[in-house]
Protein backbone atom coordinates (compact mmCIF):
# COMPACT_ATOMS: atom_id res chain seq x y z
CA UNK A 1 0.00 0.00 0.00
CA UNK A 2 1.50 3.13 -1.22
CA UNK A 3 0.29 6.40 1.41
CA UNK A 4 0.76 9.66 1.63
CA UNK A 5 -0.46 12.85 2.05
CA UNK A 6 0.35 16.73 0.59
CA UNK A 7 3.27 17.90 3.02
CA UNK A 8 5.01 21.04 3.23
CA UNK A 9 7.99 22.13 2.00
CA UNK A 10 10.05 24.92 3.70
CA UNK A 11 12.65 26.95 2.30
CA UNK A 12 15.12 26.13 6.23
CA UNK A 13 14.43 22.52 6.36
CA UNK A 14 13.09 21.61 2.56
CA UNK A 15 12.83 18.01 1.32
CA UNK A 16 14.22 16.79 5.07
CA UNK A 17 11.33 18.62 6.74
CA UNK A 18 9.30 17.04 4.46
CA UNK A 19 9.82 13.42 4.69
CA UNK A 20 9.80 14.05 8.32
CA UNK A 21 6.74 15.46 8.14
CA UNK A 22 5.54 12.24 5.87
CA UNK A 23 6.86 9.58 8.81
CA UNK A 24 4.91 11.77 11.31
CA UNK A 25 1.87 10.18 9.49
CA UNK A 26 3.15 6.98 8.95
CA UNK A 27 3.18 7.48 5.35
CA UNK A 28 5.35 6.03 2.75
CA UNK A 29 4.83 8.36 -0.09
CA UNK A 30 4.12 11.91 -0.44
CA UNK A 31 3.78 15.07 -2.31
CA UNK A 32 4.89 18.78 -2.33
CA UNK A 33 4.99 22.06 -3.71
CA UNK A 34 8.40 23.70 -3.91
CA UNK A 35 7.11 26.58 -3.26
CA UNK A 36 3.63 28.58 -2.55
CA UNK A 37 1.40 27.56 -5.43
CA UNK A 38 -0.05 30.52 -5.75
CA UNK A 39 3.54 32.86 -6.71
CA UNK A 40 6.79 32.50 -8.14
CA UNK A 41 8.95 32.67 -5.07
CA UNK A 42 11.31 29.76 -4.70
CA UNK A 43 14.11 29.32 -2.49
CA UNK A 44 17.41 27.65 -3.85
CA UNK A 45 17.59 23.86 -3.69
CA UNK A 46 19.86 22.99 -0.36
CA UNK A 47 21.80 19.78 -1.80
CA UNK A 48 22.64 19.03 2.25
CA UNK A 49 19.13 18.71 3.15
CA UNK A 50 18.41 16.95 -0.10
CA UNK A 51 21.05 14.07 0.62
CA UNK A 52 20.09 13.91 4.32
CA UNK A 53 16.17 13.24 3.37
CA UNK A 54 17.27 10.71 0.98
CA UNK A 55 19.65 8.58 3.78
CA UNK A 56 16.24 9.31 6.16
CA UNK A 57 13.94 7.65 3.65
CA UNK A 58 16.08 5.01 2.71
CA UNK A 59 15.97 3.89 6.16
CA UNK A 60 12.24 4.05 6.57
CA UNK A 61 11.78 2.06 3.13
CA UNK A 62 10.17 5.11 1.35
CA UNK A 63 11.04 4.70 -2.27
CA UNK A 64 11.71 7.92 -4.14
CA UNK A 65 10.15 6.79 -6.97
CA UNK A 66 6.80 7.21 -4.97
CA UNK A 67 7.49 10.85 -3.83
CA UNK A 68 5.49 13.91 -5.92
CA UNK A 69 5.84 17.40 -6.79
CA UNK A 70 2.87 19.58 -7.41
CA UNK A 71 2.82 22.50 -9.71
CA UNK A 72 1.74 25.94 -8.35
CA UNK A 73 -1.36 27.08 -9.69
CA UNK A 74 -0.27 30.04 -11.27
CA UNK A 75 0.81 28.12 -14.45
CA UNK A 76 -2.04 27.99 -17.01
CA UNK A 77 -0.50 27.09 -20.38
CA UNK A 78 -3.99 27.61 -21.73
CA UNK A 79 -4.72 31.03 -21.15
CA UNK A 80 -3.18 33.03 -24.11
CA UNK A 81 -1.77 36.05 -22.20
CA UNK A 82 0.18 33.80 -19.33
CA UNK A 83 1.14 31.58 -21.93
CA UNK A 84 5.05 32.55 -22.21
CA UNK A 85 5.31 32.81 -18.47
CA UNK A 86 3.68 29.70 -17.97
CA UNK A 87 5.97 28.16 -20.20
CA UNK A 88 9.29 29.44 -18.32
CA UNK A 89 7.54 28.75 -14.93
CA UNK A 90 7.23 24.55 -15.82
CA UNK A 91 10.41 24.21 -17.28
CA UNK A 92 11.91 25.79 -14.26
CA UNK A 93 9.33 23.43 -11.80
CA UNK A 94 11.11 20.76 -13.93
CA UNK A 95 14.57 21.72 -13.35
CA UNK A 96 14.25 21.64 -9.50
CA UNK A 97 12.27 18.18 -9.64
CA UNK A 98 15.32 17.09 -11.77
CA UNK A 99 17.61 18.68 -8.88
CA UNK A 100 15.83 17.13 -6.26
CA UNK A 101 15.98 14.25 -8.27
CA UNK A 102 12.01 13.40 -7.90
CA UNK A 103 10.36 11.86 -11.21
CA UNK A 104 6.84 13.00 -11.03
CA UNK A 105 5.29 16.75 -11.12
CA UNK A 106 1.63 16.56 -11.00
CA UNK A 107 0.16 19.68 -13.32
CA UNK A 108 -3.54 21.04 -13.39
CA UNK A 109 -3.85 21.33 -17.34
CA UNK A 110 -5.22 25.05 -17.64
CA UNK A 111 -8.39 27.30 -17.55
CA UNK A 112 -9.06 28.13 -20.84
CA UNK A 113 -10.84 31.23 -19.80
CA UNK A 114 -13.37 31.97 -22.42
CA UNK A 115 -11.28 30.87 -25.57
CA UNK A 116 -13.13 27.66 -25.89
CA UNK A 117 -12.07 23.63 -25.90
CA UNK A 118 -10.63 23.53 -28.96
CA UNK A 119 -8.71 26.30 -28.69
CA UNK A 120 -7.42 25.73 -25.36
CA UNK A 121 -6.81 22.08 -25.38
CA UNK A 122 -4.16 23.42 -28.39
CA UNK A 123 -2.61 25.89 -26.25
CA UNK A 124 -1.89 23.04 -23.46
CA UNK A 125 -0.24 20.74 -26.57
CA UNK A 126 1.36 23.85 -27.37
CA UNK A 127 2.62 24.49 -24.10
CA UNK A 128 3.37 20.87 -23.12
CA UNK A 129 5.84 20.57 -26.20
CA UNK A 130 7.65 23.75 -26.02
CA UNK A 131 8.43 22.29 -22.60
CA UNK A 132 9.17 18.69 -23.09
CA UNK A 133 10.86 19.28 -26.61
CA UNK A 134 13.46 21.71 -24.96
CA UNK A 135 13.81 19.94 -21.64
CA UNK A 136 16.28 16.59 -21.00
CA UNK A 137 14.82 16.09 -17.96
CA UNK A 138 13.63 12.68 -16.81
CA UNK A 139 10.70 14.19 -15.28
CA UNK A 140 7.01 13.19 -16.29
CA UNK A 141 4.06 15.53 -15.99
CA UNK A 142 1.17 13.74 -14.68
CA UNK A 143 -1.65 15.90 -15.97
CA UNK A 144 -4.85 16.03 -13.12
CA UNK A 145 -7.95 15.34 -13.66
CA UNK A 146 -10.11 18.49 -12.93
CA UNK A 147 -13.63 18.89 -11.53
CA UNK A 148 -14.78 21.57 -14.69
CA UNK A 149 -15.01 24.31 -12.65
CA UNK A 150 -15.14 27.25 -14.62
CA UNK A 151 -13.46 26.55 -17.98
CA UNK A 152 -11.40 24.23 -16.42
CA UNK A 153 -9.80 21.93 -19.06
CA UNK A 154 -8.32 18.11 -18.37
CA UNK A 155 -11.93 16.75 -16.92
CA UNK A 156 -12.85 13.97 -19.50
CA UNK A 157 -10.88 10.64 -20.26
CA UNK A 158 -11.18 12.04 -24.32
CA UNK A 159 -9.71 15.38 -23.51
CA UNK A 160 -6.58 13.81 -21.38
CA UNK A 161 -6.46 11.39 -24.61
CA UNK A 162 -6.52 13.83 -27.00
CA UNK A 163 -3.91 15.94 -25.47
CA UNK A 164 -1.07 13.27 -24.35
CA UNK A 165 -2.57 11.58 -28.14
CA UNK A 166 -0.72 14.97 -29.45
CA UNK A 167 2.38 15.34 -27.39
CA UNK A 168 6.09 14.82 -29.04
CA UNK A 169 7.93 13.61 -26.08
CA UNK A 170 5.01 10.83 -25.05
CA UNK A 171 7.20 9.02 -22.75
CA UNK A 172 7.43 11.85 -20.34
CA UNK A 173 3.74 12.60 -19.96
CA UNK A 174 0.96 10.71 -17.94
CA UNK A 175 -2.09 11.90 -15.63
CA UNK A 176 -2.62 12.09 -12.22
CA UNK A 177 -6.82 10.86 -11.30
CA UNK A 178 -8.32 13.08 -8.11
CA UNK A 179 -11.08 11.09 -6.97
CA UNK A 180 -13.06 14.42 -5.81
CA UNK A 181 -12.68 15.75 -9.29
CA UNK A 182 -13.83 12.93 -11.00
CA UNK A 183 -16.51 13.07 -8.68
CA UNK A 184 -17.50 16.79 -9.32
CA UNK A 185 -16.81 16.29 -13.10
CA UNK A 186 -19.53 13.75 -13.55
CA UNK A 187 -17.94 10.57 -12.71
CA UNK A 188 -19.76 7.98 -10.22
CA UNK A 189 -17.13 6.60 -8.32
CA UNK A 190 -19.28 3.92 -7.70
CA UNK A 191 -18.39 1.96 -11.00
CA UNK A 192 -15.04 3.07 -10.79
CA UNK A 193 -13.84 -0.01 -12.35
CA UNK A 194 -16.13 0.52 -15.66
CA UNK A 195 -13.70 4.33 -15.64
CA UNK A 196 -10.84 2.61 -15.31
CA UNK A 197 -11.42 0.17 -17.85
CA UNK A 198 -12.57 2.79 -20.08
CA UNK A 199 -9.38 5.28 -19.17
CA UNK A 200 -7.08 1.56 -19.93
CA UNK A 201 -8.69 1.18 -23.82
CA UNK A 202 -7.80 5.01 -24.30
CA UNK A 203 -5.20 5.97 -22.85
CA UNK A 204 -3.80 3.09 -20.87
CA UNK A 205 -3.44 2.43 -16.83
CA UNK A 206 0.29 2.52 -17.16
CA UNK A 207 -0.33 6.31 -17.94
CA UNK A 208 -1.50 6.55 -14.38
CA UNK A 209 1.24 8.56 -12.18
CA UNK A 210 -0.41 9.30 -8.88
CA UNK A 211 -3.84 9.37 -7.60
CA UNK A 212 -5.15 11.84 -5.02
CA UNK A 213 -7.42 10.91 -2.58
CA UNK A 214 -9.89 12.94 -1.62
CA UNK A 215 -13.65 12.83 -0.34
CA UNK A 216 -15.96 15.48 -1.78
CA UNK A 217 -18.50 18.23 -0.32
CA UNK A 218 -20.19 18.16 -3.26
CA UNK A 219 -22.66 15.90 -5.39
CA UNK A 220 -21.84 14.21 -8.29
CA UNK A 221 -21.54 16.70 -11.61
CA UNK A 222 -21.50 19.68 -9.18
CA UNK A 223 -18.28 20.84 -11.20
CA UNK A 224 -17.22 22.38 -7.72
CA UNK A 225 -13.78 21.06 -6.68
CA UNK A 226 -14.21 20.92 -2.90
CA UNK A 227 -12.30 18.43 -0.78
CA UNK A 228 -13.77 16.73 2.14
CA UNK A 229 -12.28 14.64 4.73
CA UNK A 230 -11.82 10.45 4.12
CA UNK A 231 -15.44 9.41 4.84
CA UNK A 232 -17.35 12.44 5.46
CA UNK A 233 -18.07 13.53 2.13
CA UNK A 234 -20.76 12.57 -0.62
CA UNK A 235 -18.17 9.76 -2.20
CA UNK A 236 -17.98 7.73 1.20
CA UNK A 237 -15.65 5.66 2.92
CA UNK A 238 -16.28 2.28 1.46
CA UNK A 239 -16.16 3.74 -2.30
CA UNK A 240 -13.01 5.00 -2.11
CA UNK A 241 -11.31 2.30 0.01
CA UNK A 242 -12.24 0.01 -3.19
CA UNK A 243 -10.29 2.65 -5.25
CA UNK A 244 -7.37 2.74 -2.87
CA UNK A 245 -7.16 -1.10 -3.04
CA UNK A 246 -7.67 -1.51 -6.30
CA UNK A 247 -5.34 -4.54 -8.09
CA UNK A 248 -4.71 -2.48 -10.90
CA UNK A 249 -3.08 0.40 -9.18
CA UNK A 250 -1.56 -1.14 -6.08
CA UNK A 251 1.97 0.35 -7.26
CA UNK A 252 0.64 3.68 -7.62
CA UNK A 253 1.46 6.47 -4.85
CA UNK A 254 -2.25 7.76 -2.95
CA UNK A 255 -1.73 11.02 -1.69
CA UNK A 256 -3.93 13.10 0.79
CA UNK A 257 -5.37 16.49 0.20
CA UNK A 258 -7.85 16.21 2.35
CA UNK A 259 -8.59 19.56 4.16
CA UNK A 260 -7.26 20.41 8.02
CA UNK A 261 -9.95 19.82 10.60
CA UNK A 262 -10.99 23.52 11.67
CA UNK A 263 -8.40 24.34 9.03
CA UNK A 264 -5.82 24.05 12.33
CA UNK A 265 -5.14 20.30 12.42
CA UNK A 266 -3.59 17.95 10.48
CA UNK A 267 -5.87 14.99 9.39
CA UNK A 268 -3.20 12.62 7.29
CA UNK A 269 -1.92 10.31 10.69
CA UNK A 270 -5.58 9.39 11.25
CA UNK A 271 -6.83 8.95 7.98
CA UNK A 272 -3.89 6.82 6.70
CA UNK A 273 -4.80 4.86 10.15
CA UNK A 274 -8.17 4.46 9.20
CA UNK A 275 -7.53 3.39 5.33
CA UNK A 276 -4.75 0.90 6.56
CA UNK A 277 -7.66 -0.30 8.86
CA UNK A 278 -10.18 -0.18 5.96
CA UNK A 279 -12.78 0.71 9.22
CA UNK A 280 -14.20 4.23 9.04
CA UNK A 281 -14.42 6.04 12.32
CA UNK A 282 -17.34 8.37 12.47
CA UNK A 283 -15.61 10.31 15.75
CA UNK A 284 -12.48 10.87 13.83
CA UNK A 285 -12.75 14.73 13.54
CA UNK A 286 -13.43 15.39 16.92
CA UNK A 287 -10.44 12.68 18.16
CA UNK A 288 -8.26 14.94 15.65
CA UNK A 289 -8.98 17.64 17.30
CA UNK A 290 -8.83 16.01 21.03
CA UNK A 291 -5.39 14.60 20.04
CA UNK A 292 -4.00 17.98 18.70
Amino acid sequence: MLIGSHVSFNKNSQLLGSVEEALKYGANAFMFYTGAPQNTNRCIIDKNNMNKAIILMNKNYIDYSNVVVHAPYIINLCNENNFSFSVKFLKEELKRCNILGIKKLVLHPGSHIGLGENIGLNYIIKGLNEVLDNTNYDVTILLETMSGKGTELGTSINQLKYIIDNIHDNKHIGVCLDTCHLNDSGINLEYFDDYLEEFDKLIGINKIGCIHINDSKNSINSHKDRHENIGFGTIGFNTLIKIIYNKKLENIPKILETPYVDKLYPPYKYEIEMIRNKKFNNNLLDEIKKHS
